[in-house]
């Protein structure tokens, strides 16, 4: 196992923060785990007789979603912009961070994580996911002028990732092939975060020799700041990136599924990656449940 540690300031009560973060994360995970069952997925009707969707958005994820100004802004804010037309009910936006999302979905508290949640198969058994907005995959970014050019390079190296995400399981993942391949030498440390921000302030000032990603958003790190980090390897699998559910709550997935198929069929989801991802996806599945 690699030593996985939130990471830790000299000062007191930065200490006293850590800790209650840290016990926020368990009270969610017992939320998740034990009240998931009883929570009620609102339906089609409950929404229509409610006037709204209730929905949970990442508030510093860019280019996905990120506050600028005082504003909402980013790709799925640009898509819920155009949503909001179609859908035929209002949306309650909550902007919120990371952490709070998937278990405010699985208590029922929001009917949908309208965020840049990366899908696996871990995931699908706790939640249903609507028509994927983008494809990624795990890469790693390190300071430029960094001695790490491939993979193989970050064996006996410390790389930082968000807590909770889905990139973190494929950095523990590659961690494991990495000392499969080389006679039980992997990573130095495994150091989480609680947002990507925190980890590339590490980067940058060379607490951590790389920080493990999705390739959108480190391309747009590095399209902000070219003049200090650089993007580096895969070390994931290609996968796809989708709002989440509760699992089994189809009239949302119906609701929100025709929205997004009926924004590809136009060209506007195209148009929106091209605009803040740099590339378009034509070829993504209507489905990845």
């Amino acid at each position: 196992m690699s030593a996985c540690l939130t990471r830790r300031d000299a000062g007191q009560s930065k200490q006293r923060t850590a800790v209650t973060l840290l016990r926020s994360c368990a009270l969610m995970l017992v939320a998740t785990f034990g009240l998931s069952q009883a929570a009620h997925a609102a339906g089609a009707e409950d929404i229509k007789a409610r006037g709204y969707l209730s929905v949970a958005t990442e508030d510093d994820y860019n280019p996905f979603e990120f506050v600028e100004n005082g504003k909402n802004t980013g790709y799925d804010n640009d898509l819920l912009a155009l949503m909001r037309k179609k859908l035929g009910v209002d949306v309650k936006q909550q902007v919120m961070p990371w952490s709070g999302i998937l278990p405010g979905v699985t208590t029922g508290k929001y009917d949908m994580a309208l965020s840049a949640v990366l899908v696996t198969e871990e995931r699908k058994k706790i939640f249903d996911f609507a028509s994927p907005t983008c494809e990624a995959f795990t890469v790693y970014a390190t300071k430029k002028g960094s001695p790490i050019k491939t993979t193989d390079d970050l064996v006996g190296k410390v790389v930082g990732a968000e807590t909770g995400s889905a990139m973190l399981t494929d950095l523990k993942a590659f961690n494991e092939e990495l000392k499969k391949k080389h006679g039980g030498n992997g990573l130095k440390q495994i150091v989480e975060y609680q947002s990507y921000p925190e980890a590339y302030q590490d980067l940058g000032l060379g607490r951590v020799d790389a920080v493990a990603n999705t390739q959108i958003s480190l391309n747009s790190l590095v399209k902000t700041r070219p003049d200090v980090f650089v993007v580096g390897q895969a070390i994931g699998k290609p996968t796809y990136i989708a709002w989440a559910v509760k699992k089994g709550n189809a009239d949302v997935l119906r609701m929100v599924d025709a929205a997004l198929l009926e924004l590809r069929k136009s060209g506007e989801m195209y148009q929106l990656q091209q605009k803040w991802l740099g590339a378009s996806y034509k070829d993504m599945p209507q489905s990845v449940n």
